[in-house]
């Protein structure tokens, strides 16, 4: 029987990892290690660049805190942060429905200027295609990055003791995207959290020798991270329920809909495992940054049960979190 493609497969859990692993790695060059990384680092001259690439299909193409084009532009120089680096040239491409708003369109690209003009990225080459209506959603976009790496920056094996920072709440992207998509009657300030996260690597300077490894948790959220790095790693991630930063909305919306914040993509946050012993004071300098202010530790490296997350709770108990089963949240991104 021909097995055939569902939504589960685009949403960054154990779908999308096993469409990695047994297809695409059976006719690309499978990477050196058995990690997936967000960026590939590659030495040219006298310097190590990093190379990224991502699409984004989201829908409502508009939503609380911003639009497609802000989060292209986000995701793409986030995904270069993970690897250390400061964003230099990006790639744009857009796939565009026939009919589409020229206003519309006007708002997507300023949005991506902004943040190019924040982060001192540029747009230096695209593709623009237009289809028949009706066989694209409005509008997608693809972003390619091509980033400078920090002299600061060593990925490093983790350890048992080092800590695990997240630098603001969670969940806020993925519920920002809910509220958008379905009329809830809420009323709400709530925003996506969708930002750049390339200050990261200015903002923590000569700390960044004791950052082990980065992850912005997008699709499948902080959960399907930790899993990732937990499995990469082969250690047990001990998480503690009472520091993970949610706030209140999140929380309800998730109750109401019965979907658990940790599996909510959060699209301007980043994971930081920190040497042990430098949590703290990294996080203090974290919490100083742009986006930074509720930046907490929220758990630590232990050498229990290789590859598994596991989660002190508000009451006392202890839980497994696995990594994100089936489809959730689809066209988060």
């Amino acid at each position: 029987m021909d097995e055939k493609i569902n939504l589960a497969h685009g949403d960054g859990g154990v779908d999308t990892q096993g469409l990695i692993r047994n297809l695409f790695y059976q006719y690309f060059d499978e990477p050196l290690s058995n990690s997936m990384p967000d960026s590939f680092v590659f030495e040219a001259g006298q310097h190590k660049l990093a190379f990224t690439t991502d699409s984004f299909v989201v829908k409502p193409l508009f939503f609380r805190g911003g639009n497609i084009g802000k989060l292209a532009v986000c995701g793409t120089i986030n995904d270069l942060a993970t690897a250390g680096a400061r964003p230099l040239f990006l790639s744009a491409g857009f796939i565009i429905e026939e009919g589409f708003s020229m206003e519309k369109l006007h708002l997507i690209a300023k949005s991506m200027s902004d943040i190019c003009q924040e982060t001192g990225a540029k747009i230096v080459t695209g593709d623009t295609k237009v289809v028949e209506r009706g066989n694209v959603d409005g509008l997608f976009i693809n972003t390619s990055g091509i980033g400078i790496v920090s002299d600061n920056y060593h990925p490093q094996q983790a350890e048992p003791g080092d800590e695990i920072i997240i630098t603001g709440g969670i969940g806020e992207h993925g519920t920002s995207i809910l509220l958008a998509r379905y009329d809830l009657g809420m009323e709400t300030k709530l925003t996506s959290d969708c930002a750049p996260m390339s200050f990261l690597i200015n903002g923590l300077g000569e700390h960044l020798k004791h950052v082990k490894l980065m992850k912005d948790p997008t699709r499948g959220g902080i959960a399907t991270s930790l899993n990732e790095i937990a499995a990469e790693q082969a250690l047990e991630v001990e998480l503690n329920e009472k520091a993970i930063p949610v706030k209140s909305e999140v929380d309800a919306i998730g109750d109401i809909l019965g979907i658990d914040p940790l599996y909510l993509a959060s699209e301007g946050r980043m994971l930081i495992v920190a040497e042990k012993g430098w949590g703290e004071k990294m996080l203090h300098q974290i919490k100083a940054l742009d986006y930074c202010g509720e930046a907490q530790i929220i758990g630590r490296f232990t050498s229990g049960h290789q590859g598994m997350v596991s989660m002190k709770t508000l009451i006392g108990g202890k839980r497994i979190v696995p990594i994100l089963e089936g489809q959730m949240l689809p066209r988060i991104c």
